[in-house]
């Protein structure tokens, strides 16, 4: 009885080895996968910093060198000042923050209504409000653009701007689902208390879906700054250009026929920044605003 548990033991023991073994193996070649795909990912980036810090002759060396030599790091300087990407970047800023404040205000109360309040008819019009996730922007772009021509609003920021206070489909439906999640007693017991509608959403809805509405926040943070399309349609002024479409005209209006691309790389890099770090300080809110099932204590 003995050498047949004995037996069964080590047959176990080799059996959870082999297995272990394998998941070893496992790991090792995912990781290896995951390194090669991130570094063929990352070779444009690094070929996009290695041509800023150029200079104009080096970028049209051949063969190519990735190394630059010399190092130049006021391509980074001149190239900003080539161009008032100054005025560009406050302007996108400006677009960015209304738009931000606008989708988080106007998504989170309809998103609220559609959660928490009963009337009739309401999920039709939820319904209604999800088809408009079924249309491109594209298929919308002719009758938005008289719309705004209509209203006199060509060539300022208002169609860039007030749509964000209608609220957008995708979000109302992210943060209606997020609220679904929070008990309704937490309302009743609010109401107990004397909370008003307006009062439970200030008080208990908002506060509970920080991560939710933080994910909002950072969506609409890079909406707006790499949008290229609607501010290139309804800006004209160049003064009034966002980054994205100030980098377009920054490379046609070189002088000489020649487009200076290390400065342009140069200010493409800087461009960049913000965005890669608003992505590394906030990247755990895009985890917790969608995974997080309950209210947190």
């Amino acid at each position: 009885m003995s050498e047949t548990t004995s037996e069964i033991t080590s047959m176990h023991a080799r059996f959870l080895g082999r297995k272990s073994v394998q998941k070893v193996i496992a790991d090792v070649i995912t990781h290896i996968v995951l390194v090669l795909l991130s570094v063929i990912l990352m070779i444009p980036f690094v070929w996009m910093v290695s041509t800023a810090l150029k200079s104009i002759e080096q970028v049209f060396q051949y063969p190519p060198s990735w190394i630059p030599n010399p190092v130049q790091f006021e391509n980074f300087w001149v190239g900003w000042t080539h161009v008032s990407m100054t005025r560009y970047l406050l302007n996108t800023l400006h677009i960015t923050v209304v738009a931000i404040v606008g989708v988080v205000a106007s998504s989170s109360l309809v998103a609220y209504g559609f959660a928490r309040l009963r009337a009739p008819g309401k999920e039709i019009l939820f319904l209604l409000l999800l088809s408009t996730l079924m249309l491109p922007e594209q298929v919308t772009l002719i009758p938005n653009f008289l719309l705004f021509k209509w209203l006199g609003w060509l060539n300022t920021y208002k169609p860039l701007l007030v749509p964000a206070f209608t609220g957008v489909p995708f979000f109302v439906f992210l943060l209606r689902q997020f609220y679904m999640t929070i008990p309704f007693d937490l309302d009743d017991a609010a109401r107990i208390d004397g909370c008003g509608r307006i009062d439970v959403y200030w008080r208990i809805m908002l506060p509970l879906s920080k991560p939710a509405i933080a994910t909002v926040a950072i969506f609409v943070f890079f909406n707006r700054w790499n949008s290229f399309l609607w501010p290139l349609i309804y800006l004209r002024s160049p003064e009034k250009y966002t980054l994205a479409v100030g980098l377009s005209f920054f490379h046609s209006a070189q002088s000489g026929g020649l487009t200076y691309w290390n400065w342009l790389m140069a200010v493409t890099v800087l461009v960049a920044i913000p965005p890669l770090v608003v992505f590394f300080l906030a990247q755990r809110y895009f985890v917790q605003g969608i995974a997080m099932t309950g209210i947190k204590g």
